[in-house]
C-alpha cells in the first residue's frame, strides 16, 4: 500500500508540475513577434511610471523610439526612466526618454501638457493612451466628473483629439500614425446611458469601471471612421488581466487572509506579469499597417470580437459629440 502511494506521488506530482507550467504558459498568451524599428519615430505612452506603460515605454525604447513618458506622478515617472537606463535597454537611445507632468483626471493639465506637445515636437508618430483607473471610490475630477468617466475616457479623448493635427502632419499614407487605446475585456459589461455618464443617479465602482472601458473601444472605432481620409489609424485593446498597481483598490473587496492565501496564489498562477500584458500594446505599435484595420480590437496580439454594444456607429458618434461638449470643444 505504501509502495503504491508512493508511486502514485512521483507520477501525480511531475503531471500536475507539468500542467502548472502549461497553464501558466497559456495564460501568459501572445507574444509580438514583429521585429520592426521605430528608429526617428516619437512615442507618447500615458501612465508610463508603473506597470504596463512602463514595459511599454522600455520595449518601445528598446526598438530606437524616443518616447515621453506622461506621468500623473513625475517624480515616479523619472524612477522609471532611471530602472530603464540601469538595467541596460539593448538598441534603446536612453538619452530619447522623456518625462512630462500628464494628470488625465484635470483637463487644464492635458490641455497643458498638449501645447507643450505642439509647441516643442516635431513629430508625434504614435500615441498610446495606456493610463487608467480600475474600481476607484467614488469620486470626482476637478471638473466635476467621476473618476472613472474623466481619467479612462475623457482624459484621452481630449489628448488625442488636441494632438491629432500633430500625429497628422508626422505621417504619410505609407506609413500612418497610431493611436493604441487600452480598453479592456471588461467592457463587456459596460452600459452607455446618456443620461448618467457620470453615474450621479448610480454608481458601483466595477459598473463606472467597465463603462469607461466601452467608451474606450466606442472612441477608437469612431476615430477610425473620422481619419479614414487621414494618415491616422486607431486600434483598442485587452492587455490581459495582469499583476499590477490599477488592483490597489480590489484589495478592500477581501479580508487579508482571502487576499493572502487565496486572491494572491490565484493571480501568480493566472495573471499576466506586466511584460506579457504589454504584449499587443507593442504588437500594435510595430506591425506593418497593412495587416492591421483601422478601428479593430485585439488581445494576445491577435484581432478579437468586442461585445455587441462596441459594434453601434450611432452610440459611438453621439458618445464622440458629448465627449467634446464635457471637454469644452467647439
Amino acid at each position: 500500500m505504501l509502495v503504491s502511494s508512493l508511486v502514485l506521488i512521483f507520477i501525480i506530482t511531475p503531471l500536475l508540475a507539468i500542467g502548472q507550467v502549461l497553464l501558466r504558459i497559456y495564460m501568459n498568451g501572445g507574444v509580438c513577434y514583429c521585429r520592426g524599428r521605430l528608429d526617428g519615430r516619437t512615442v507618447i505612452v500615458t501612465g508610463a511610471n508603473t506597470g504596463i506603460g512602463k514595459i511599454t515605454a522600455r520595449l518601445l525604447a528598446s526598438r530606437g523610439a524616443r518616447i515621453i513618458l506622461a506621468c500623473r506622478n513625475v517624480e515616479a515617472g523619472h524612477k522609471a526612466v532611471d530602472w530603464i537606463r540601469q538595467i541596460g535597454c539593448p538598441g534603446a537611445n536612453t538619452a530619447q526618454l522623456v518625462v512630462k507632468k500628464l494628470d488625465l483626471a484635470d483637463m487644464d493639465s492635458v490641455r497643458k501638457f498638449a501645447q507643450y506637445i505642439i509647441d516643442t515636437e516635431e513629430r508625434l508618430d504614435i500615441l498610446i493612451n495606456n493610463a487608467g483607473v480600475m474600481r476607484c471610490p467614488k469620486s470626482q475630477t476637478k471638473q466635476g466628473y467621476e473618476t472613472h468617466y474623466a481619467v479612462n475616457h475623457l482624459g484621452h479623448f481630449l489628448l488625442t483629439y488636441l494632438l491629432l493635427p500633430v500625429l497628422e502632419r508626422s505621417a504619410s499614407k505609407e506609413k500612418p500614425s497610431r493611436v493604441i487605446n487600452v480598453s479592456s475585456l471588461g467592457h463587456k459589461s459596460g452600459l452607455i446611458d446618456f443620461d448618467d455618464l457620470n453615474c450621479d443617479r448610480a454608481y458601483t465602482p466595477r459598473q463606472a469601471y467597465c463603462n469607461s472601458k466601452l467608451m474606450n473601444i466606442l472612441f477608437t472605432r469612431e476615430l477610425a471612421l473620422r481619419c479614414r481620409d487621414r494618415a491616422v489609424v486607431a486600434y483598442s485593446l485587452h492587455p490581459g488581466v495582469a499583476c499590477t498597481e490599477l488592483g490597489r483598490h480590489m484589495q478592500k473587496d477581501f479580508s487579508m487572509l482571502y487576499w493572502i492565501f487565496v486572491v494572491v496564489p490565484l493571480a501568480l498562477l493566472l495573471f499576466k506579469s506586466p511584460w506579457y500584458a504589454a504584449q499587443t500594446s507593442i504588437h500594435l505599435a510595430l506591425k506593418p499597417h497593412e495587416g492591421l484595420n483601422s478601428g479593430d480590437y485585439f488581445s494576445d496580439c491577435r484581432p478579437k470580437r468586442c461585445a455587441p454594444a462596441a459594434y453601434n456607429d450611432d452610440v459611438a458618434g453621439r458618445l464622440w459629440e458629448v465627449s467634446k461638449i464635457a471637454c469644452g470643444l467647439r
